[in-house]
């Protein structure tokens, strides 16, 4: 038996996998999504999402790729894994995204290719999306002038491309590395930690959608595991994880602060909450 028998749970409840069946719709994500969607659909351009490690900037993207509905949008999600990329690759991967086909090999064309594709979206009455996660890694100046040059690319309506970007807080520098693209941004979004409100209506949010019957947690610990995660849901998610464990090994059927304190020492986060 492990601890989803011994919880009653269907599932998982605090796994840091992006699942928009968890999603957690907090007003500050709520408003993000309206906001972002304003961009995109009055054709603005260029939108940011900027916060810190572990506050749901991937999970955000997730979420918005999946309202955005095909009869209405061409829209894809590029997630940048490593800081070499070149602009003859990203040309590359935004045509590939965006359906064209038989890709050029030269630069040109590619972009001749983009842009004879984003006029075929337009004229369909949709509007191309193209969402780009981890952008602080994207460290280039080259790289920053071509998303100028593709912004670049219009009609009387608006943008023919759409680009948000979601990044660390370092994301503000590497705008900085093409002030004309900096100055491009039409919506600027900065996502924080939860409230501890938030916090515990998150934890009995996951835990509904596991199937469980009840909190688990009692309301000390949940908000105990407010003052260790500092609100940051990636941190929440862990110490949940980590306390369902512990609470099973211990036979423990409601999870107590002790338990969370436990936890929190064994993941060296207890000497962060002070």
């Amino acid at each position: 038996m492990g601890y989803l028998e011994y919880y009653d749970l269907k599932e998982h409840p605090f796994t840091n996998v992006v699942d928009n069946r968890f999603y957690y719709n907090s007003v500050q994500h709520y408003e993000a999504l309206q906001k972002l969607r304003y961009a995109i659909d009055s054709r603005r351009g260029l939108a940011v999402v900027i916060g810190d490690i572990g506050t749901g900037k991937t999970t955000l993207a997730r979420r918005l790729l999946d309202e955005l509905e095909e009869e209405q949008y061409e829209a894809a999600l590029l997630v940048v894994i490593h800081s070499s990329v070149s602009s003859d690759w990203l040309l590359r991967k935004f045509a590939m995204q965006l359906g064209v086909e038989e890709i050029k090999t030269d630069k040109l064309e590619i972009l001749g290719q983009i842009y004879e594709r984003l006029r075929e979206i337009n004229e369909e009455g949709r509007k191309a999306v193209i969402l780009l996660d981890e952008v602080q890694m994207l460290n280039s100046r080259e790289l920053m002038e071509e998303f100028r040059g593709l912004l670049n690319m219009e009609t009387s309506e608006g943008k023919l491309a759409n680009f948000v970007f979601f990044g660390l807080p370092e994301l503000e520098d590497v705008l900085s590395l093409d002030e004309p693209l900096r100055q491009r941004v039409a919506v600027r979004i900065k996502l924080t930690s939860l409230t501890e409100e938030n916090t515990l209506d998150y934890i009995r949010h996951r835990l509904h959608i596991a199937g469980a019957g009840n909190d688990i947690f009692t309301e000390d610990a949940m908000r105990k595991v407010y003052k260790y995660s500092r609100g940051i849901p990636r941190l929440i998610n862990t110490l949940c994880d980590n306390a369902l464990l512990e609470g099973f090994l211990l036979k423990r059927k409601d999870i107590d602060g002790d338990v969370l304190d436990t936890v929190a020492v064994d993941l060296g986060l207890g000497a962060e909450a002070g």
